[in-house]
């Protein structure tokens, strides 16, 4: 029995890293100067009255293009998805990042500070 309970926190132990990396972290600097050069589509999934009230300027709602998603993002592949939610905390983000990873995206990334971390660094929103 020990064995068997040492071999699942072996494998869980191993298998959450893979997980949590699977869509690396960019910081709020790095977001900004992807959105100033016009190379990112930015998602934001926080929902539509969080939205309405402020977002990380060029970032689409979610919830609006879900079912479209592959009409918003760009025709090649390998451009840059950025996808956010609340902040560090929260893991909505992945709805977005999945959905473009199944559409073949392959340089999906994730701004864990979230619109919580935009907003402490005191950039600015768009409403």
């Amino acid at each position: 029995m020990k064995k068997i309970l040492s071999l699942l926190a072996l494998a869980t132990f191993f298998a959450l890293p893979v997980f949590a990396g699977e869509f690396p972290d960019i910081t709020i600097p790095e977001v900004k100067a992807a959105i100033a050069s016009g190379k990112a589509t930015v998602i934001d999934v926080n929902g539509t009255d969080s939205y309405k009230s402020g977002h990380v300027p060029t970032a689409l709602n979610f919830a609006d293009i879900k079912k479209d998603l592959a009409s918003k993002l760009p025709s090649d592949k390998g451009a840059l998805v950025i996808a956010y939610c609340g902040g560090p905390s929260c893991n909505a983000y992945t709805k977005a990042a999945e959905a473009a990873k199944a559409l073949g995206y392959t340089n999906v990334k994730h701004m864990s500070a979230g619109i919580s971390g935009w907003l402490q660094a005191a950039e600015k929103t768009e409403k």
